[in-house]
């Protein structure tokens, strides 16, 4: 007689990628011998060795709690399009997610390939903290018609559709214009997207734990295209100029997306419903930065040095 593990883990991997598929076998084979029962998205079971595990179950594809029924965690192995994947089944469960980086820079993971072992034996003894972090809620209009909505961890972009075309964008905070840009596009970003398009659009870099909203334009031809940090309650409104000869799209987190004809509203703003993230690490964000892009810290002393630097300075050591 077998009996049902009082405990379960939702494992996410990159459906496609055989080394994901063989790493995301021997985390269950191990989770599953320490009493921790797995399932796995159906599409991650499809002709993988994570379906070949005995005791591998199917969850339901759908996101939100009924993805992650009877989970504690969604632990996902991938790079960032695969924790966002993840965060798509997690986002309004409770459950929190944990990334264990298999791309290049990975920024949305708390562990890397080779902390793997160790990783899973956090996960058995449930040693993790969980943060949340802000997500965004967007609603596209045509002719003041709902033709979209859907959420973002990272960003919503408004971005052009063909390559020979500019956008022309009219951007609205809190009820009021700000400016018009021919431009390929815009970005509005969380903080946690701040080191994504945002960053590579040429935005700040903003700390996890501030509640705040970044917009960036994407290559604008005008003399005030700056990065703009607005507060947590505002409103952002990206509307497509009737007299702009091309279209655009409007992209949740890069996955999820609908075309809009000129004139088209696009209306972002803070959402009530965060992505939990389960985190390993004891340090802090500039840490994270420091590994991430491999910044150079190299002299570097510390309080410690500089205390002893203003003693030499002194004579009393």
């Amino acid at each position: 007689m077998t009996t049902t593990p009082s405990r379960r883990i939702l494992l996410v991997t990159h459906p496609w990628r055989v080394d994901a598929q063989r790493l995301s076998a021997g985390v269950a084979t191990r989770l599953l011998a320490a009493g921790v029962g797995v399932c796995a998205p159906p599409a991650d079971l499809v002709g993988t060795p994570l379906a070949d595990v005995p005791g591998v179950e199917a969850s339901d594809d759908d996101p939100g709690a009924s993805a992650t029924l009877g989970c504690e965690l969604v632990c996902v192995l991938g790079g960032d399009g695969t924790i966002l994947r993840g965060a798509e089944l997690s986002r309004g469960s409770g459950v929190p997610l944990l990334g264990v980086n298999l791309g290049h820079v990975g920024f949305l993971a708390e562990a890397e390939r080779e902390d793997l072992d160790a990783t899973v034996e956090r996960i058995v003894s449930r040693d993790y903290t969980v943060e949340e972090r802000m997500t965004l809620e967007v609603h596209a209009y045509e002719d003041g018609h709902p033709v979209f909505s859907s959420w973002a961890l990272n960003e919503v972009t408004v971005e052009k559709a063909s390559r020979e075309r500019m956008l022309e964008l009219t951007v609205e905070i809190d009820g009021r214009p700000l400016s018009t840009w021919g431009c390929d596009g815009i970005v509005m970003a969380t903080p946690t997207g701040s080191t994504a398009y945002a960053f590579s659009a040429g935005g700040p870099v903003v700390w996890p734990d501030v509640e705040a909203l970044l917009l960036v334009p994407i290559s604008a031809h005008a003399l005030f295209a700056r990065p703009v940090v607005v507060g947590p309650q505002s409103r952002l409104v990206v509307e497509v100029l009737a007299r702009t000869q091309g279209s655009g799209v409007v992209w949740c987190d890069g996955r999820r997306a609908v075309d809009l004809p000129p004139g088209a509203r696009i209306e972002v703003h803070r959402s009530e419903e965060p992505v939990r993230l389960a985190r390993l690490s004891r340090g802090g964000f500039t840490d994270r930065l420091v590994e991430k892009f491999r910044l150079p810290v190299q002299g570097w002393r510390g309080a410690a040095g500089a205390m002893m630097s203003d003693a030499d300075q002194d004579g009393t050591a």
